[in-house]
Order: C-alpha cells, then sequence, then structure tokens
C-alpha cells in the first residue's frame, strides 16, 4: 500500500516537491484532527464537567467560526495567495487547539474553540488552492482523491493513537492531546506553508464560469449558475452523507439497533479501511468518465447504505446481522466518498476564474461547513425523538435527490468542466492507429 501511495503522489504532482509537501501537511493535519475531535464532547462533558449543553455549544461555536472567516479567507487567498492564509490559519488553530487544553470554564472553552474553528477552516480552501496550483489539469483529480485519502488515512491512526491516551479520570491526558493537536498544525504551517507554489497556474475558467469581470468575489459566485448549482449538490452531499456519519447514523445504531461502542468503531473503521483501498481503483475508473456521472454513483450506492440501515433496524433482535447490517452501512459510505473525492474539488477549480480561486474554493468550503452543521442536529433529532423509520425515509429522499440534481447539473457544465473530453482524447489515437494499420 505504501508503494502505491509514493507512486500516486509521483503521478499526481506535476510541480514536483510543492504538491508532496501540501499532501504531507494534509495528512499530518487530519492526524492532529482524528487525534482530538474524537474527545471534544468527552474533555467538555465529562472531564471538565460542564455538562452535554456545554459540549453541544462549543461544537457549535466550533461550526459558526466558518461562517465567520470564510468569506474573508477566500478575499485573501485570492489576493495574498494561500500561503499566507494557510500560515495565519494554522497558527490561530494551533492558539485554539492549546487554549481549548488549557480551559476549564465555559466562557474560556468557547472562545477557545472559535479561534481552533476558524483556524481549520481557514486552512481548508488554502490547501485546495495549493493541490489546484501545484497540478496540472490531467492530474487534479488524483490530488484530490490522494488528500482525501491521506485525510482519513490520518484521521483514522490518529483517531486510534489518541485513544490510548485519553482517560476521563485524568485532565492532563486530554490536555496533552491537545498540546500533540497544536504542534501538528504547527507542523502543517512548516511542512506545507512554506512551500513554493506556483502563483499562476489555475486552469482558465472556461463556458459558464468565465469571462464575468464585472463581479467581484462573493457577488461573481452568486451569479455562476453552474458554481450555484454544484453548491446546492455539495450541500445536500454534505448534509446527508458527512452530516450524519458520525451523528445521525451513529445514534441510530446505538440507539435503535443497540450497537455496542466498540463495534461502532469496527464500522467505522470499515469506512475508512474501504477509502483507503478502493480509492486509488476509483480514481482510475472516474479519469475516464464524467464526473457527474461518478457523483450520481455516489448517491445510488449510498440508497444501499439507507437501504443497509432499515435491515438493521428491522433485525435488530438478531445481533449478528444486525452487526453485519450496520458495518455495511458504513463501508457503502466509504464507496460513494471515493467516489465523490476526485469530482467536487476539481470541477470547483474549473468553474472559477484564474482571480477567484481563493473565493470559489472558500464558497465551496462555506457549503460544506454549514451543512455539516445541520446535519448532525438534523439526524440527532430524528433519531432521538424515536422516529427511525422517517429518520431513514428522509436520508433516502435526500439522497435520491443527489443523483437527480448530479445528472441535471450536466447540462450546466462544459464538457471539460465534466471531464467529457478525457474519453474523445483517449479514443482518437486508437482509431489513428487502426487507419495505419490497415
Amino acid at each position: 500500500m505504501t508503494g502505491t501511495v509514493k507512486q500516486w503522489v509521483r503521478r499526481a504532482d506535476a510541480a514536483g516537491g510543492p504538491l508532496r509537501r501540501v499532501q504531507a501537511g494534509n495528512a499530518l493535519s487530519a492526524f492532529g484532527s482524528g487525534f482530538t475531535m474524537p474527545y471534544m464532547f468527552v474533555y467538555v462533558d465529562q472531564v471538565r464537567g460542564l455538562g452535554s449543553l456545554a459540549a453541544g455549544t462549543v461544537f457549535t461555536v466550533f461550526a459558526l467560526a466558518a461562517l465567520a472567516v470564510l468569506p474573508f479567507t477566500g478575499r485573501g487567498i485570492d489576493r495574498y495567495g494561500p500561503r499566507p492564509v494557510l500560515l495565519a490559519g494554522a497558527v490561530l488553530a494551533a492558539v485554539g487547539a492549546f487554549a481549548f487544553g488549557q480551559a476549564a470554564t465555559a466562557p474560556t472553552l468557547l472562545v477557545s474553540s472559535f479561534l481552533f474553528g476558524a483556524g481549520i477552516t481557514a486552512c481548508q480552501p488554502a490547501l485546495a488552492t495549493m493541490i489546484v496550483r501545484s497540478t496540472g489539469r490531467a492530474g487534479r483529480s488524483r490530488a484530490f482523491a490522494l488528500q482525501f485519502t491521506l485525510v482519513n488515512l490520518g484521521m483514522g491512526i490518529g483517531a486510534l493513537a489518541g485513544g490510548q491516551i485519553v482517560d476521563p479520570a485524568d485532565p492532563a491526558s486530554l490536555t496533552r492531546l491537545f498540546t500533540i493537536e497544536a504542534l501538528t498544525l504547527l507542523g502543517l504551517a512548516l511542512v506545507a506553508g512554506t512551500a513554493r507554489i506556483p502563483q499562476a497556474e489555475p486552469v482558465p475558467a472556461a463556458g459558464h464560469g468565465a469571462g464575468r469581470g464585472q463581479g467581484q468575489g462573493l457577488r461573481t459566485v452568486m451569479k455562476d449558475k453552474a458554481m450555484l448549482r454544484l453548491c446546492l449538490l455539495a450541500g445536500l452531499i454534505f448534509f446527508t452523507c458527512y452530516g450524519q456519519f458520525e451523528s445521525g447514523v451513529a445514534a441510530f445504531a446505538t440507539d435503535t439497533v443497540g450497537t455496542a461502542p466498540s463495534v461502532l468503531g469496527i464500522a467505522i473503521g470499515a469506512n475508512a479501511l474501504t477509502i483507503v483501498l478502493l480509492q486509488m481503483v476509483v480514481v482510475r475508473l472516474t479519469e475516464r468518465r464524467r464526473r457527474t456521472t461518478a457523483m450520481a454513483a455516489a448517491g445510488v450506492v449510498w440508497l444501499g447504505a439507507w437501504t443497509a440501515a432499515l435491515v438493521a433496524g428491522l433485525v435488530r433482535s438478531d445481533a449478528l446481522a444486525a452487526t453485519v447490517a450496520v458495518v455495511a452501512v458504513y463501508a457503502l459510505f466509504g464507496v460513494g466518498e471515493s467516489l465523490l473525492a476526485p469530482t467536487l474539488g476539481p470541477i470547483v477549480a474549473d468553474l472559477a476564474p484564474a482571480r477567484l480561486l481563493g473565493t470559489y474554493n472558500a464558497a465551496h468550503a462555506l457549503v460544506k461547513q454549514m451543512a455539516i452543521a445541520v446535519g448532525p442536529a438534523v439526524g440527532v433529532l430524528l433519531v432521538g425523538a424515536g422516529t427511525w423509520p422517517l429518520y431513514l425515509l428522509a436520508m433516502t429522499a435526500c439522497t435520491v435527490l443527489i443523483v437527480v440534481l448530479a445528472v441535471r447539473l450536466r447540462g450546466h457544465l462544459t464538457p471539460a468542466q465534466d471531464n467529457a473530453v478525457v474519453t474523445v482524447a483517449q479514443v482518437r489515437p486508437v482509431v489513428r492507429e487502426l487507419q495505419t494499420a490497415a
């Protein structure tokens, strides 16, 4: 597996060292996030003894920080470049993480959570912009897919390592946890924030997004119908999948099906393992197909996941069958995520005018954060109210809508933006060879 990842980096890395450093920083940051994120609730609720309400408020503030910083983040990337924004975001997040580990009262935890969330959020569009500028168009899908694989791998390893340190009876263990997270964020700044990123290599936008010179910043995004449709689709994707992954589905598995926490951990591990094993194969398949087809296929796979969840709910009296069904839910989610990884980021990059690449990435990140913030609240509310059939029905309806919107998005993209021209380019040489042979 390690050799395959190294080969992938070489093939995706059109700019040489810079992309390797960006991807290494991605992995390091993901390790730190996996190290702390699963234990923030435990830290506030049990270690500091502030209760579940305070813990929920901390997560809300963490998510709302995105709304405060992302509009300025995109503008900063377009004006000053992604490196300064990444450096500022990483340092701000490191300060927030360290302060979070030291905080003992609700006000200090909320302030620390805001700094932590704002810094992490600022890093996301900066890293996406750095990947775009460090790759050619041909290698961009591979680069984003590799980023997704490394992030999942890093978070999985981080969560396993963090679990060995966490002891709710020992507050110092959690303080060490967040201190290590702060150090990994400083590592992100050192590794990726100092990479020499090409200045003007983004592919010029074609079709719908190009040629709009009058608008500025988010106003240009709001005028770009293709980008708005993509944001609507992305919001639904993040609400239905990522927003439910560790909240609604987890609550359904534990409260409704009666899945033990240890089994839930195995299911989440199956999700990460599925992504790591399949991502390399999936990206080769999607290279020769439309991106909208891959997104629609992800929705179809997720329909299978919600069907498996329904089976788990119906056979919950049979522990073995319910366990298999729950693990299948998370594994199928992983298959769908693998299909999406090489699509969303490259489409945003192709839609964006070169001068507004940071703004487009920030708008995409803003939609993602809002969906991930709203998704858990809706999922936990429906499951907690005992209306799990309604929950599964609602998520199934959203997934069907994902398939429909993905197919309809095709008409608003150019062939290049939808990756349709790759097939044509690969067919022509074959035809010439046959003619020559004849």
